[in-house]
């Protein structure tokens, strides 16, 4: 279980961050909400020990800022919103880097593997620079796949904290990465991602956790969290669910790309 306690987080004079507390439970995709500015990144941030915040973040009952890195690398693997390389990198290359510091470095077929499961096995020996940027953004998540490569190790849940991790992508790309994530919870793993597309989380997400304001104002399943009022409130426009729009504009619903 992940448990956030008090999260507060300053930024120059600015309050980012205001008091945020919930529990994740692993085995199931937790996904972080809201509009732009509303604090999601910084709270994936505080929770992933990446920025300095007031407050407490365990990892199944251990606090993680007396953890050594070394521990935290093979017990939970992050992906950022963007990742860059100063010196070119075959995805291969990229891809070992996960996996090496995390809890499978010993497997050498891993990388492979995890490249297989983004659908880029036939890129391993090109340039990560010479890809496009939803591919380059897959091979990130490869490599975070192969740092956490098996959702359990030894009765203890890994966990994938994922920053907009099909922002990217088409939705052909998208729905797989979602069900990566959805898979990943399936096996006993856990899953916080920071999401825009809400019809998406709706679709994979267990729990979803509605930010506004730097402040947490829903936590529950996605039923209970993606209403008119909470919308509505959440992005400050009127937003209604299962409305169909305006005769003449296109509505696509991935739904049946599931089967």
């Amino acid at each position: 279980m992940i448990k956030a306690v008090d999260i507060s987080v300053t930024l120059g004079k600015r309050l980012i961050l205001d008091h945020v507390a919930f529990e994740a439970q692993a085995g199931q995709v937790t996904a972080i909400v809201g509009p732009n500015g509303s604090g999601k990144t910084t709270l994936l941030r505080a929770v992933t020990g990446d920025v300095a915040h007031k407050g407490v973040v365990s990892l199944e009952g251990a606090n993680i800022a007396k953890m050594p890195a070394w521990e935290l690398a093979s017990r939970r693997a992050v992906l950022p919103q963007a990742s860059t390389l100063a010196f070119p990198f075959t995805v291969i290359e990229v891809v070992r880097m996960g996996q090496q510091n995390g809890s499978s470095g010993g497997f050498e077929p891993i990388a492979m593997a995890a490249l297989a499961r983004v659908g880029l096995q036939d890129y391993a020996n090109r340039f990560l620079q010479d890809l496009s940027g939803g591919e380059q953004q897959r091979v990130q998540l490869a490599r975070v796949l192969a740092q956490v490569w098996f959702p359990v190790v030894d009765g203890m849940p890994r966990w994938l904290f994922l920053d907009e991790p099909v922002s990217a992508l088409d939705i052909g790309h998208q729905l797989q990465v979602m069900q990566i994530m959805r898979d990943f919870a399936q096996a006993g793993g856990g899953v916080i991602t920071v999401m825009h597309d809400l019809n998406l989380t709706a679709m994979y997400a267990d729990r979803v956790m509605m930010m506004s304001g730097g402040r947490l104002i829903a936590n529950d399943a996605p039923a209970q969290v993606l209403t008119d009022d909470i919308l509505s409130r959440a992005y400050n426009c009127d937003l209604q669910t299962n409305v169909l729009p305006a005769a003449g504009v296109p509505f696509i619903l991935p739904h049946m790309a599931q089967v």
